[in-house]
């Protein structure tokens, strides 16, 4: 799991008195990704940034990390970690899964969540997953942030 940059000191220490969309954040890794004919394929990164730079708080080029915070104060950490990925970390919140889907739609992107199930905007989104993810793990059209919610809970 990858850790916040060493200098930074925002959200993820916890004083006890941060806002409730904080406390409900979730610690584990979901993937932003993208796939055509069972392959990765890279993500549109300008698009990503065009997506999140209204809601960027705090940034780190050297790590390609960037926090992110809606108008109620929901954060997430996200790493741009590689061509084809975009991390999320310790997210939560109604505003975060609405931007979620909105860069899952931007991008033409699924989401993964390791353990869980890999979220579609269409079904006929399915036959542009690996095999390893469409037929060993559930599959799931998500196409809005409560619908996102409810399937990263459910898992």
């Amino acid at each position: 799991m990858k850790k916040a940059p060493a200098n930074w000191r925002g959200p993820f220490l916890f004083s006890g008195t941060e806002p409730e969309a904080r406390k409900e954040s979730m610690s584990f890794d979901i993937f932003v990704c993208r796939f055509e004919n069972g392959d990765p394929t890279p993500l549109d990164m300008s698009a990503a940034h065009e997506v999140l730079a209204p809601y960027v708080v705090a940034r780190d080029p050297r790590t390609n990390f960037l926090q992110v915070r809606t108008a109620k104060g929901e954060e997430a950490g996200v790493f741009f970690s590689s061509p084809g990925n975009i991390t999320f970390n310790r997210f939560g919140g109604g505003g975060i899964m609405d931007l979620l889907a909105v860069l899952l739609r931007r991008l033409d992107a699924v989401l993964v969540i390791p353990g869980g199930p890999t979220l579609i905007q269409r079904d006929e989104d399915r036959d542009l997953l690996p095999a390893a993810l469409r037929d060993e793990w559930p599959v799931v059209v998500a196409r809005t942030g409560a619908e996102i919610d409810r399937a990263i809970r459910a898992s």
